[in-house]
């Protein structure tokens, strides 16, 4: 008479099977490599350096505005010129009035193209805004 179910004697194989943990390890690496390019809000540009940087409030999310070489216009990532900025500005401080704007100004920029584009702000309701700056080491 057989025993089914019983206990077999000799070698029960202990092995850890590392092939779905190495599944799981290379679809994370993949989805960072996607999703990091994606945390950066607005265009690159080369921000100038600056000996101490001022910490970011958390309050609230500040509307991005970054100001290329070429001297181009983005918020978030959508392009605008001088003469559409302002209707942008005007409907964003109307949905949210105390809203904050970071200026992303690339650094090969003279000082009066910056200021042109925070004096369109400043007339069409922003009361803050930030100016990006990379901190030196």
């Amino acid at each position: 008479m057989a025993m089914s179910g019983g206990s077999k004697k000799g070698g029960i194989k202990n092995d850890i099977n590392i092939t779905p943990l190495i599944d799981v390890v290379l679809v994370l690496l993949i989805i960072f490599m996607v999703i990091t390019p994606m945390l950066q809000r607005g265009k690159d540009v080369k921000l100038p350096p600056a000996h101490k940087a001022d910490e970011e409030k958390k309050d609230n999310d500040p509307i991005i505005l970054s100001l290329t070489q070429d001297k181009r216009i983005y918020v978030e990532s959508d392009a605008y010129d001088e003469q559409s900025l302002p209707g942008r500005m005007q409907a964003e401080m109307r949905a949210t009035p105390n809203r904050r704007v970071m200026l992303k100004g690339d650094e090969r920029l003279e000082f009066g193209d910056v200021r042109k584009v925070m004096d369109i702000l400043r007339v069409n309701g922003v009361k803050g805004v930030s100016l990006g700056v990379q901190e030196k080491k």
